[in-house]
């Protein structure tokens, strides 16, 4: 859908409940809700996320992102004065030297130290402060005996949201059933909503399931702060498809099938390749920082599923690109007198034309 008009933030703002936010996963997957849109008539139903099966047709192909979050927060102690320390690992910078976010970040100039394990006289791993970058950020390099990602994943917690103040009882919730690339700090969350017997359905009806990989960035969750959206920068982060993907998904469309994105990551990596090659796919791999907002020549993507998202995020103004802002508000305000759950452990939808 192409729309001309210059939006501002408040644009994209909606009422909501906080108790309509999710604090914890459903106990089964797919029971979640589901709210099918029609972009082009705005008309919506109430489904659940196992119905998503009647939107999918042979010949069509299913496309996910398998990035695997990271145990991305540590809690360490810094040895000079005994204080806490929390480092939240954003992205590896270039062999064991990472981007962070440490907490307090005024505690952490360059050279400090923050030692991690139960015995700070013999640490299982150090982490020094390299380098500084903005919002708090740090470069730290980690010291450390073995291997990096066995120590993370004995010493790591999952960085959940800010808005989800529950404690995870099973980390695996917080990954896909499909997850394996290891290198997101955050969930891509319409994925969770998958499990392996529906995914064998999906098969089964003849549909293509097809994988690419985008690792999430933190700058998910920042908050756009300009209010006329056009100045917001936006985040990049590393993404990946490989040839065979790429020659499925051409084939799935040289034959009429619709190509079905899970969640906003798979539809940034499919239309930064799309809009870079003139509407076709192929391997790539980079960063990506596409801003897809109303106003957005669509390349790829013919329908997708999304999670529920945050007033005035880029990720509510990448659906309204493919809705207008019309209809995602009109459907949004439904789900909040519904009682919809939202953000990374809430419902699902359907979006398609």
């Amino acid at each position: 859908m192409t729309e001309n008009k210059v939006y501002q933030l408040s644009d994209f703002d909606y009422h909501l409940p906080e108790e309509l936010i999710a604090q914890t996963p459903l106990k089964q997957r797919d029971q979640s809700r589901l709210l099918v849109l029609n972009a082009k008539t705005g008309e919506y139903q109430d489904r659940h996320f196992y119905d998503v099966l009647d939107y999918l047709n042979p010949g069509d192909a299913l496309v996910m992102n398998n990035s695997r979050v990271l145990p991305a927060r540590l809690h360490g102690v810094r040895p000079e004065t005994g204080g806490h320390a929390e480092v939240l690992l954003l992205r590896q910078d270039h062999g064991d030297v990472w981007e962070t976010l440490v907490k307090p970040a005024k505690k952490s100039p360059i050279g400090s130290t923050i030692v991690f394990g139960n015995n700070p006289d013999h640490p299982l791993m150090t982490a020094t402060v390299v380098g500084e970058l903005e919002h708090g950020g740090r470069y730290v390099e980690f010291s450390y005996d073995g291997i990096f990602m066995e120590l993370l994943e004995q010493l790591g917690e999952m960085p959940l949201p800010p808005y989800i103040k529950e404690k995870l009882s099973d980390q695996e919730r917080y990954q896909t059933v499909y997850s394996k690339v290891e290198g997101s700090a955050a969930a891509p969350t319409a994925g969770l909503h998958w499990t392996p017997e529906l995914l064998e359905k999906v098969r089964a009806k003849g549909v293509q399931t097809v994988e690419l990989t985008l690792h999430v960035g933190l700058g998910t969750f920042r908050p756009v702060e300009e209010e006329n959206i056009e100045d917001h920068k936006m985040h990049s982060e590393f993404y990946q498809l490989t040839q065979a993907a790429a020659d499925t998904l051409n084939a799935v469309r040289a034959q009429g099938g619709k190509i079905v994105a899970t969640g906003t990551t798979t539809i940034r990596t499919l239309e930064t390749i799309g809009t870079k090659f003139n509407g076709q796919l192929q391997a790539d791999s980079g960063w990506t920082d596409i801003f897809i907002k109303p106003g957005y020549q669509w390349q790829v993507v013919d329908a997708f599923i999304t999670n529920f998202h945050l007033p005035k995020s880029t990720l509510i103004m990448l659906v309204a690109a493919f809705t207008g802002r019309e209809n995602i508000l009109a459907a949004y305000e439904h789900a909040v007198q519904a009682g919809y759950r939202f953000f990374s452990f809430g419902d699902a939808m359907y979006v398609h034309k």
